[in-house]
């Protein structure tokens, strides 16, 4: 293991000898400079782990020095040292990007905290990390094995997206590995609790049932409308809960984060399916019987997601809802800078329903665009993708807008993706639907036990194309290929993003209240 190398650079060095022997003792290695100039200098051309800087030096300041370091060496820790306290100068020293700041006279424990801090919390955080995660593999094991209901597969989900996210920064891949075996292993188990459980779900007077795509506007957000208060739901489309939780801390400084729930997408979990069960507050096959004239069948042209502002203002009717509604999609940026400059007239609405597709259109980028993929390579990247958009994109402008009016916002989603790897084969004639995690027609061949087939879709409220059409879904990281060019397709949609089947990634999606910091 490499010496951690530290710099240590005071105009009063000689009196210090005893605390470098002390880190010398721990080893470390300390080298000892008594100005700034030398010290950049020497930073120059030698590497080191660590600065600890006086900040009153002769000549060249510990500030002046401290900014010059940063220049070329941004990422290097530094630690002030001063014998004032005054306000002032810890906010400059703050300002330049400090890593630490202690108040002469020091004491050799005190140096030492701080290295720990700067330079081993991560391995120290990882190693605990590790450590615990080892402990909860064996509950989580245990937990999968027994009769579990639709909440009990909610809190698994949210406690598998915990670990992923706090191995994310772990060194030790192996260990990753073996949690998202775990994570297949679950979805294995979820695949098989909602191939029983899905159509009793279905049936009239079922009350111990989740809340699903139909049910969430109803029952989530219609309740929390003002008269004299603007509420605004943002409906970001194919956002994971991991991907929710990546982007969550970004809106810490802005929003309480209030209420945090999991909700059942419907299946298929598929835009014009789920979303507009959500809008219409119905299941689709209701859709299409009381208002056929906005329901448009899988195999007719592009135009499935066109009425959801009718199906919006017919469930606010259908609750006597007398609420004034604004309902926009935002499909590119352009379009989003514009409306970001209307929101001040939005806020004389009740109800503000803002779709944003980026997350959709990244999915779909990252099959078929190579540098796309190559960027988001596995799931931590795809999620480190969906925060850097998040960060730069008009719709945190728009959420940092509605934060300073003390507006309070929602935030969901139409369903989840998942990384495929499975190619499952199967055989449709034309008219079979495209997607490749659900496929719905009158002439299809496939194996039983590799899919969650539905005979009759009114069974679970789908519509049909034909008097004979059926469904089959996909489960865990499976996807179809049609016998025809078989092989080509298997490669290039293997470890692509998809939707339409059954995962917790697809079903398990987030509903979230903010209220304005």
């Amino acid at each position: 293991m490499k010496q951690t190398k530290i710099l240590w650079v005071d105009d009063e060095i000689e009196m210090l000898k005893p605390h470098i022997l002390f880190l010398e003792q721990k080893g470390y290695e300390v080298r000892a400079l008594n100005n700034g100039m030398d010290a950049i200098d020497l930073i120059a051309v030698e590497r080191f782990d660590i600065v600890f800087l006086d900040e009153n030096m002769p000549g060249l300041s510990g500030i002046e020095t401290l900014e010059k370091i940063k220049i070329n060496h941004p990422q290097l820790p530094v630690v002030m040292i001063t014998k004032s306290e005054e306000e002032s100068i810890m906010e400059d020293a703050i300002g330049s990007n400090i890593a630490d700041y202690l108040i002469k006279p020091v004491k050799p424990n005190q140096i030492l905290l701080s290295l720990k801090k700067n330079l081993d919390t991560k391995k120290l955080v990882s190693e605990k990390t590790i450590s615990s995660y080892q402990q909860e593999f064996r509950n989580i094991s245990m937990e999968l094995s027994e009769n579990l209901n639709h909440q009990d597969w909610i809190r698994i989900y949210k406690n598998l997206v915990h670990w992923e996210l706090s191995l994310d920064s772990s060194e030790d891949e192996s260990m990753l590995e073996i949690l998202m075996q775990q994570k297949e292993e679950a979805n294995a188990m979820f695949g098989k609790y909602i191939s029983r459980n899905y159509l009793d779900w279905q049936k009239e007077g079922n009350t111990d049932i989740p809340i699903m795509s139909n049910r969430l506007l109803k029952e989530k957000v219609l309740p929390s409308i003002e008269k004299e208060k603007p509420l605004f739901l943002f409906l970001i489309d194919n956002l994971r809960y991991d991907q929710w939780k990546s982007i969550e801390p970004l809106l810490e400084p802005y929003f309480y984060n209030e209420k945090e729930e999991l909700y059942y997408s419907i299946l298929p979990t598929a835009t014009q399916y789920a979303r507009n069960s959500l809008f219409a507050g119905m299941m689709p096959l209701d859709i299409q019987k009381r208002l056929p004239h906005l329901w448009v069948d899988e195999n007719k042209t592009p135009g499935k997601n066109n009425y959801e502002e009718d199906l919006l203002a017919d469930l606010l009717s259908r609750y006597k809802r007398e609420t004034s509604l604004s309902y926009h999609k935002v499909l590119n940026m352009d379009f989003a800078k514009r409306l970001l400059d209307k929101f001040p007239n939005l806020l004389n609405k009740q109800l503000n329903v803002i779709v944003y597709n980026f997350v959709d259109m990244l999915s779909h980028a990252r099959t078929d665009i190579e540098i796309i993929r190559e960027l988001a390579e596995d799931e931590s990247a795809y999620r480190s993708l969906t925060r850097s958009w998040f960060e730069h994109s008009p719709l945190f402008d728009m959420l940092k807008y509605l934060s300073e009016k003390g507006v309070n916002v929602m935030i969901t989603t139409d369903h989840g993706s998942i990384r495929v790897k499975n190619p499952v084969q199967i055989v449709g004639d034309k008219a079979t639907s495209s997607n490749l995690r659900y496929k719905t027609g009158k002439s299809l061949a496939y194996k039983p036990k590799e899919v969650f087939e539905i005979r009759n879709p009114h069974e679970i409220n789908l519509p049909k194309q034909e008097i004979s059409s059926s469904f089959i879904f996909a489960r865990q990281t499976d996807f179809f290929a049609y016998k025809n060019n078989y092989n080509h397709y298997a490669a290039h949609y293997k470890n692509s993003f998809q939707h339409g089947g059954i995962s917790l990634e697809e079903m398990l999606i987030p509903f979230v209240f903010l209220k304005a910091r």
